[in-house]
């Protein structure tokens, strides 16, 4: 537990040297993008390729897959329950999708597989993947989709198809297709010289620390002004930090799964909503304001349920 508390306050550190920056006016401009960018773009995929090339093999590779269904099954069970929750607190057909989306899936790349990775090491990065897969699979087709409608509701237009080919091109993202080039060569037994596998372990390492800094830079300009505790946020908050952890717990803890694989699931399941909801908010005409402080306040809200989660997760699943 001290050294899970260690990592933890690692964590808190990072972002709060990102936080300070910020406030120092370090990232003006499009300071922060670049940071966005060059995790999801460049370091994210080589560290995939690194760490995986460099400690699996075939029947190693196999040996995940059965749990895959498993943050599939969650997060719909999550989704299913964040559009009950949604009716019965009357939220605005305008932010219902948004809503939704906040409530039941997870930030499992820009926090989630740093945290895991701080948290269990490299072990956990395989596992941390397969939610990943998951979740970025559910974010960019039903996820985005009802973005979208909300938007299409918001201002009077037609509602968009869920089946797209911009949505396909979404969900084959950098970091996954870093993945997927992972497995493939090594299901195909085929290994990378030494020399491109030290650049992609170079350029890996950065993923944490910036990843970390991004989202010391996105607490800092939360606008806590406009912060209203709205009975949406509140459900937002239930939904990312209890409704979801609680559900992956039923799942995992009867499961003949590796221990690690369903400690990575709950901490995964724990993470705030995706920092690229704003965005997408933004991009579909939508309440963006709305989405940003819901992304924002779960954000900040995790640097406290992280280390709780942590303290209890030998308690939550055995």
């Amino acid at each position: 537990m001290l050294v899970a508390l260690q990592s933890v306050f690692s964590v808190i550190l990072m972002i709060g040297l990102g936080f300070g920056l910020a406030k120092a006016r370090w990232f003006e401009g499009g300071a922060s993008n670049l940071i966005s960018r060059l995790v999801v773009n460049v370091a994210l995929p080589a560290y995939m390729i690194s760490n995986l090339m460099g400690g699996y093999d075939r029947p190693k590779l196999l040996s995940m897959l059965p749990g895959l269904p498993v943050p599939f099954a969650v997060m719909i069970a999550s989704y299913l329950v964040a559009i009950g929750v949604a009716a019965v607190l009357r939220v605005r057909k305008d932010r219902r999708g948004t809503f939704q989306s906040m409530f039941s899936l997870s930030n499992s790349v820009f926090i989630g597989l740093p945290v895991n990775l701080l948290l269990f090491g490299d072990a956990s990065l395989p596992f941390a993947l397969l939610y990943y897969i998951a979740n970025t699979t559910l974010f960019w087709t039903i996820g985005v989709y009802g973005i979208a409608v909300d938007g299409a509701v918001r201002n009077g237009t037609q509602k968009p198809s869920l089946v797209s080919a911009s949505g396909l091109r979404r969900i084959l993202s950098p970091p996954l297709l870093g993945f997927l080039t992972a497995v493939i060569l090594i299901l195909l037994g085929i290994k990378l010289p030494k020399s491109i596998m030290d650049t992609c372990k170079y350029l890996g390492n950065m993923t944490t620390p910036l990843s970390m800094l991004f989202v010391g830079i996105v607490i800092a300009r939360v606008e806590w002004k406009k912060l209203r505790f709205e009975k949406d946020y509140i459900a937002i908050l239930a939904g990312r930090f209890i409704v979801t952890p609680v559900l992956m717990v039923l799942a995992v803890r009867w499961l003949d799964l590796p221990v690690l694989m369903k400690q990575v699931f709950l901490m995964q399941a724990t993470m705030p909503a995706m920092t690229q909801t704003p965005i997408l908010a933004e991009a579909y005409n939508s309440d963006t304001e709305y989405a940003a402080i819901g992304t924002s306040l779960t954000t900040v809200a995790s640097m406290i349920t992280i280390p709780l989660y942590m303290t209890l997760i030998n308690v939550l699943i055995q």
